[in-house]
């Protein structure tokens, strides 16, 4: 059985807010039987895993971790292109297809992203894009790193009580800045979009421009929105 099965079954039972004994029962084995797959002690069989995707509304892909759409978008990493150098820091560990999935959908759709501010030619716009990708990604790598207490501190300049508060204010500053910028409002300093001609686009042109990438960003469309959507429903 795939490495993250064990985990992703844990993970959906939390999601769905029901003990061990709740979905044994209703999945007709064991407490003892559901702690151990979920343990990764013992294996089920494939019987098993369709009863799980249908009990938990997801696809087979996603319960073996094969794929991150819960609807059954199938994907392997040699599907999706390299955007660095062939092979570089693409190593799976512990088995994990994940991280290096999502790391090309991101980095792939990054470079559409980039290309585009390239041809807007906006200085200013591209300062505040990049900015609030950076304060992301600096706040996500200190998240993971704040989970050992053992790793040093002084490794940043702003305190674990400070920075992450600080981030949210930052992107919600380039949000706001991008913003005036779009209505031509409170620049200040910033230069004014003209050709806004550079940052028209259609899924045609999108696909033509970018047949390595696009699928990639497809991909990360649907899956954003996704969640989006579980979240909205959950208010």
């Amino acid at each position: 059985m795939n490495a993250d099965f064990h985990r992703i079954l844990t993970l959906l039972r939390k999601e769905k807010g029901v003990s061990q004994k709740q979905v044994a029962a209703s999945l007709g084995i064991s407490q003892a039987l559901l702690s151990h797959y979920e343990k990764g002690i013992r294996e089920c069989g494939l019987e098993f895993v369709v009863k799980v995707a249908d009990y938990y509304g997801v696809s087979c892909d996603y319960l073996l971790g094969r794929s991150p759409d819960r609807a059954g978008l199938t994907l392997s990493v040699e599907d999706i292109p390299d955007s660095d150098e062939p092979g570089k820091q693409n190593i799976m560990q512990h088995g994990s297809i994940m991280p290096v999935l999502n790391k090309k959908l991101i980095t792939n759709s990054l470079h559409i992203v980039f290309d585009m501010l390239a041809k807007g030619c906006n200085a200013s716009l591209t300062k505040e894009v990049s900015s609030y990708i950076m304060v992301a990604v600096y706040k996500m790598f200190r998240k993971l790193y704040g989970l050992t207490p053992k790793n040093q501190s002084t490794m940043f300049s702003v305190s674990k009580v400070r920075y992450s508060q600080l981030c949210d204010a930052a992107m919600h500053e380039s949000v706001a800045d991008i913003d005036c910028l779009d209505q031509n409002v409170d620049l200040g300093d910033m230069r004014p979009l003209e050709d806004r001609d550079d940052f028209e686009l259609t899924t045609q042109s999108l696909a033509e421009n970018y047949p390595l990438f696009y699928s990639s960003l497809q991909n990360l469309i649907s899956n954003v929105e996704d969640t989006l959507g579980k979240d909205s429903g959950k208010k």
